[in-house]
């Protein structure tokens, strides 16, 4: 499904079934680097469950036109115009890493518009070393193979994969070097800058789910902690996954977002 956001073509994906803005919606938003193709494995069970779903390629990603945007606020205001587009009055947002702080600062500037949050691979600040953010402002291979490498669980790392012919290792690299140059270093240099959680989880009151990985190196457990303050905020930690669980473990992913969305 293509949208016009702020004037650029924007790309969705709706689960295999077209898109009716009648039925409740959730917005899926993938990680600093990535597309919509990260949440494959989940997004087609909620549209053929009576939810309508926009899997978003954010601006500069993927099919998406236009530049990257260059903080975590500009991102979360874009998502309000994106349900403008979509003719969704309130939606549920669910985040993976960069886009579970999107998602929880667009709950707090626009709380009538969100409905729910799922926050995966979350935390409440998430620094980048200067290295990898170095390397990925200068386009290098080295940031694919650093955030493959941190963010890959060691199960993973070793193959196992769930879905029959997913090589987990090879195909976040491949989709990492698929980017435009920088864009992985925009959006990590985004992360590192965002200090409004606190003000968020201070406001934020749409019901939220916080999903981790046991052995997230990116986002380790301990750093979601701040996020349970949110009001009846719970968390599922997913053993035996890292940073991408979604492609490491989908079902138990699944079934953590079913929990909630």
């Amino acid at each position: 499904m293509e949208l016009a956001v702020n004037g650029k073509r924007v790309y969705a994906a709706t689960g295999g079934k077209p898109f009716d803005p009648a039925l409740p919606a959730i917005v899926f938003m993938h990680g600093a680097g990535m597309d919509h193709t990260v949440w494959a494995l989940q997004t087609r069970w909620f549209a053929w469950h009576k939810r309508s779903v926009l899997a978003v390629d954010l601006p500069g990603h993927g099919r998406s036109d236009g530049a990257p945007l260059e903080t975590i606020g500009a991102l979360a205001d874009w998502v309000v115009a994106l349900l403008d587009a979509a003719r969704v009055k309130s939606a549920a947002l669910a985040g993976h890493s960069m886009g579970a702080l999107v998602a929880l600062e667009a709950a707090a500037r626009h709380p009538a518009r969100v409905r729910a949050l799922a926050l995966l691979g979350c935390a409440a600040e998430m620094p980048v070393h200067e290295g990898l953010l170095k390397a990925g402002l200068s386009g290098e291979h080295l940031a694919f193979e650093l955030i493959t490498a941190w963010g890959l669980g060691r199960r993973a790392q070793m193959g196992g994969a769930e879905s029959p012919g997913n090589w987990m290792t090879g195909g976040t690299l491949r989709l990492l070097e698929h980017g435009k140059k920088g864009v992985v270093g925009i959006d990590l240099r985004a992360c590192d800058r965002y200090k409004g959680s606190a003000a968020a989880i201070a406001v934020v009151k749409a019901p939220t789910v916080l999903i981790l990985g046991a052995n997230d190196r990116m986002s380790p457990v301990k750093a979601a902690a701040p996020l349970n303050a949110i009001p009846g905020a719970k968390s599922v930690v997913i053993e035996h996954a890292g940073h991408m669980m979604m492609t490491e473990q989908p079902g138990r992913t699944l079934d953590a977002l079913r929990t909630l969305l």
